[in-house]
């Protein structure tokens, strides 16, 4: 199955405005915080934090779970363990996200499946910091 064409990363790095980041906490030794910084401020991205603890990080306030946020989530980016996504993958589904990353590491080709099946674009063992500079858009 295939992790992530290229064009499929740079669509969903330039269209889309609006990510909930889960496993964002405010421990900045952790990917999520800096990868969120960098979608903040590098591409002007909104995110949401999910966290069981819902804390505030990067002034943007969080919420325990994908169904607690408000509005529309355009791209749910997945910093959880592999045997924890395909959940997180299921919540995406359900509430109607347009795309699924899952960060380097994060691999569950039968959640990637589903989500395709579903209709979601999905890229998986991808970071949106490390894809962004490939495809020129920093």
């Amino acid at each position: 199955m295939d992790l992530g064409d290229r064009e499929t990363i740079r669509r969903l790095l330039t269209t889309t405005r609006r990510w909930a980041v889960v496993g964002l906490s405010g421990n900045e030794r952790r990917a999520a915080f800096g990868v969120a910084r960098f979608l903040q401020e590098s591409l002007a991205i909104e995110i949401v934090p999910v966290h069981p603890r819902a804390e505030t990080v990067h002034g943007a306030p969080g919420y325990a779970s994908l169904s607690e946020i408000p509005g529309s989530i355009d791209v749910v980016d997945v910093f959880v363990r592999p045997e924890l996504a395909g959940a997180v993958v299921d919540e995406a589904i359900a509430i109607g996200a347009r795309a699924v990353w899952l960060q380097l590491g994060v691999v569950d080709h039968a959640a990637a499946a589903r989500a395709r099946a579903a209709g979601l674009d999905v890229v998986m063992d991808a970071c949106p910091a490390i894809e962004a500079p490939r495809c020129g858009l920093v």
